[in-house]
């Protein structure tokens, strides 16, 4: 398998799609490196349920909206496995109100993570794919940034904002041997859906020709493929997948 031994780093790996994409690449024995930031019991769960493979599966406390805390994981990882193959950008928040009700925090909490978090990741990382002319980065968007959702205005921008990211860096980076896409999933069954009514969700599913929200994994299969350089071809780059039950039809 093309990722065996491959360094891949994944943010917000200790629950939901993190922690799907964290499971599904390290059963294809890759070193797996996931950043969590609250739960550190859930991290280390992760690292314990996939003890069992080939490639080192660990965890590291960082908060990937603070530009310090990136610099010291990366260099980290940087120092004691020296190289870095693969970056998934999945952390993320919600924090969901009417705009007419949104605060400041609301807004740059969200912002902050979602997309300035996925500039600092990216940044950090970049310059050692450069320098050796392969890479892969995934960036986990929304279905809410290419459609917009009401009550998600801070929410849709930060997905909006990471599809314009990987369209431009992609341009930039394809004389490098990098690759950069993104997966835009519909509503996903994870946590991030705790406190939203059944009557909210049954709303979400009319416009979902399949009748059913996505499961982690299903986004998790997305991910592997695009970092796989034997299943996705290095041609492909700059990609939005939108994986919507048909959402968008």
């Amino acid at each position: 398998m093309s990722l065996s031994r491959k360094n891949v780093v994944i943010t917000g790996g200790s629950r939901g799609i993190g922690k799907a994409i964290v499971d599904l690449t390290a059963s294809k024995d890759a070193n797996v490196f996931f950043t969590y930031l609250n739960n550190e019991n859930a991290a280390k769960n992760v690292e314990r349920l996939n003890s069992a493979y080939v490639g080192k599966v660990k965890a590291y406390l960082v908060d990937v909206k603070e530009r310090s805390h990136v610099k010291r994981f990366v260099n980290e990882i940087i120092k004691e496995y020296g190289d870095i193959d693969v970056l998934i950008n999945n952390a993320g928040v919600r924090s969901d109100k009417s705009l007419l009700y949104m605060g400041d925090e609301d807004w740059n909490h969200v912002i902050n993570t979602n997309l300035t978090g996925v500039f600092y990741m990216t940044k950090e990382i970049i310059p050692y794919m450069m320098k050796r002319k392969t890479g892969r980065i995934i960036n986990i968007s929304s279905v809410s940034g290419i459609y917009g959702i009401a009550g998600q205005t801070n929410y849709s921008s930060s997905k909006a904002g990471i599809i314009g990211f990987t369209k431009a860096l992609a341009k930039e980076t394809a004389k490098f041997g990098i690759c950069v896409n993104a997966v835009a999933p519909g509503p996903v069954e994870t946590e991030m859906l705790d406190g939203l009514t059944k009557e909210y969700i049954d709303r979400l599913l009319a416009n979902v020709p399949i009748k059913r929200l996505c499961s982690p994994m299903e986004v998790a299969m997305m991910a592997n493929f695009l970092a796989d350089d034997e299943l996705s071809p290095q041609y492909l780059t700059g990609q939005v997948f939108s994986l919507d039950g048909g959402m968008g039809l």
